[in-house]
């Protein structure tokens, strides 16, 4: 397809707003509805591992391995679902599957509550994988909203959204667990404030779409998989985001363990291993704005890098840390650098593909980022198992140095007059 069409093509399937008018009332609450999503689903984080002797899981390397592995699941089933669910986006629209998936997330997690073994516990939270997506979801409807000059802006705001809400998420659930003396609330709690953000969606988000097919130009998830795999720079960022997912989620099952081993088994246990959570959301929250509007300006692969190698470097000290609150301060710092990952490959993916396919191709390539997601914790917890909670730290900084290398070598800078899929 020559500039002409392309251009003609994203055109007719999506209506862009000019600048002024609905695009930013859009973008803004998306943004706070990503608050309250990654916010809900965060009460878990430091609850999991805390959760498993009370299903069952007696020995501390059966936690290791089960901490993984439930953390994991969700994620792993979800990697080949969001294909699937990214064109039926394309094809119905991207709020649709917003409603759908947290609709999905309600029922579920309130199920994990209810759950009276582990296998029980771990069905609930894998089969809630093949209905997930709403970050996904949430991206490609920004993304097909927004200016193109906008985008990197756009996408740092909403990863910014995500990551208060992981801020603010594992503290409110610690503090719930520690207050009620029960690891079910949290779950209960999850379920609720989820249907919380659907009704939001419902009520409040606008999306000017037009389905793909009634353009009579629709193409079909095979000609999407051939956009991603026949274009070097999309194939050099799917395992971008898969590495960056896979070396950042390798810590998460460890997170609460390590917490306990610096501190002991105290009362507010639960407190302190969500705030160990949060620290790098709230360093998150501090950079990620800026590193996404800066994209905009500097480019989005000098970003990309300046991230990576402040993730790698950031995250070495953690393998020494001797006390709780040198801990904290080291997850402080790799937060700064974390959270301008995702957003800028997910800009550079977006600038390069016509907005028609956006939701395709997103599901697509958050098939990388769910499989980081899932194999990522699964391995933590293995060599948590095997070696150590130290050791995770150790392998979590080598694959980010990988990711930096991996970057340098394949992601080229996106050059001003750039088409999509040009």
């Amino acid at each position: 397809m020559d500039d002409a069409g392309v251009k003609k093509s994203a055109a007719d399937a999506i209506r862009v707003p000019a600048a002024g008018e609905s695009w930013q009332r859009t973008l803004w609450a998306m943004v706070g509805i990503q608050f309250v999503m990654t916010a809900a689903i965060n009460f878990l984080s430091p609850i999991i591992p805390l959760m498993l002797p009370e299903l069952g899981v007696k020995s501390s390397e059966a936690v290791d391995v089960w901490a993984g592995v439930i953390t994991g699941s969700t994620s792993f089933v979800a990697a080949f679902a969001s294909p699937i669910w990214g064109r039926v986006a394309d094809r119905f629209g991207r709020k649709q599957s917003l409603l759908r998936s947290s609709f999905a997330i309600a029922i579920f997690t309130a199920l994990m509550g209810l759950a009276t073994n582990v296998w029980m516990f771990f069905g609930a939270r894998a089969v809630m994988g093949a209905f997930a997506g709403f970050s996904s979801a949430a991206i490609a409807l920004v993304a097909s909203q927004v200016p193109e000059r906008r985008l990197g802006f756009a996408l740092g705001w909403l990863a910014t959204g995500q990551l208060v809400g992981s801020l603010v998420g594992p503290v409110v659930g610690g503090v719930l667990s520690d207050l009620t003396g029960s690891y079910r609330v949290p779950f209960f709690a999850t379920g609720a404030i989820t249907l919380v953000a659907l009704a939001l969606v419902w009520a409040v988000v606008h999306e000017d779409f037009v389905p793909v097919h009634a353009t009579g130009k629709g193409r079909s998830l095979l000609s999407g998989l051939k956009v991603v795999t026949g274009s070097s720079a999309l194939g050099a960022l799917f395992l971008v985001l898969l590495m960056a997912q896979f070396s950042v989620r390798t810590v998460q099952p460890v997170v609460t363990l390590f917490v306990q081993e610096l501190v002991g088994s105290r009362p507010e246990l639960a407190t302190l291993a969500g705030i160990a959570f949060s620290i790098t959301g709230l360093a998150d929250l501090v950079s990620s704005p800026f590193l996404g509007k800066r994209s905009d300006v500097i480019g989005y692969r000098k970003v990309l890098l300046i991230c990576l190698t402040g993730a790698a470097l950031t995250s070495a000290p953690q393998i020494f840390a001797g006390n709780y609150w040198t801990f904290l301060a080291e997850r402080f710092a790799v937060g700064l650098f974390i959270g301008g990952i995702l957003p800028t490959a997910n800009a550079l993916i977006g600038r390069s593909v016509p907005r028609e396919m956006r939701g395709t191709v997103y599901g697509m390539t958050a098939s990388a980022t769910f499989l980081g997601n899932s194999l990522g914790p699964l391995t933590g917890g293995g060599i948590a198992a095997l070696l150590g909670l130290r050791w995770v730290f150790a392998v979590t900084t080598v694959l980010l140095a990988a990711n930096l290398v991996w970057v340098w070598l394949t992601v080229e800078e996106l050059r001003d007059g750039d088409d999509p899929a040009g």
